[in-house]
């Protein structure tokens, strides 16, 4: 018969293995792709206005078969250190499954390996994206859906890095039909103001 702490041990010895299965770390995994953003390095983007061209490749100094396990491509708008000081929800981890760098996503495309030409793609920044420091990330994902290889637009020292301005929710024409009522309120009550006072000189 199967002893209780037998059960206990194989049950947590099965959990472990399913929570480690599947999680990747960023420290392993290779630079091979070369990626850069339009943006100029300070220039500051409106976000639901300004669009992000982003470009990127596999590096043609590596040996042949460096992307045999690449299947997918995803784009990704991540935080610069700037932006992630004192906002934990921003905070990078090694491990992938809890880092939340790049919380944005751009696009995803399947890896085509036999095309080497620079990729393309113009995205129309969301309207949701807050104001922040940015840079973009590639990840090459095999089959599994899990990252195997990245690319981004900065480097260890922090440069390329743009800005985005986030939508107040505010127009023109919204302020504009605000000094108009502002303006109507004065003058009403000036109005009133002074029909007060015709009548109560008419009743004296």
């Amino acid at each position: 018969m199967v002893s209780q702490g037998f059960v206990v041990a194989s049950i947590l010895i099965f959990c472990l293995a399913g929570s480690c299965y599947g999680k990747g770390h960023f420290s392993s995994l290779k630079r091979t792709l070369d990626v850069t953003a339009s943006p100029k390095e300070g220039q500051v983007l409106v976000a639901g206005v300004d669009k992000i061209t982003v470009t990127w490749a596999l590096n043609k100094t590596l040996p042949a078969g460096t992307d045999s396990a690449y299947k997918t491509i995803k784009l990704k708008l991540c935080y610069a250190p700037i932006s992630q000081h004192d906002r934990a929800w921003r905070k990078t981890e090694d491990d992938l499954s809890r880092d939340k760098t790049c919380q944005h996503k751009i696009v995803a495309k399947p890896y085509d390996a036999s095309n080497k030409t620079v990729q393309r793609f113009e995205w129309l920044i969301e309207r949701d994206v807050p104001q922040a420091t940015y840079f973009v990330r590639a990840y090459a994902f095999d089959s599994n859906d899990a990252e195997v290889a990245y690319g981004q637009s900065t480097d260890a020292k922090n440069s390329n890095l743009f800005e985005i301005d986030a939508i107040t929710g505010r127009h023109s024409s919204l302020d504009i039909c605000s000094v108009c009522f502002s303006a109507f309120s004065v003058l009403s009550l000036f109005f009133f103001f002074f029909i007060e006072k015709r009548k109560a000189k008419a009743s004296s």
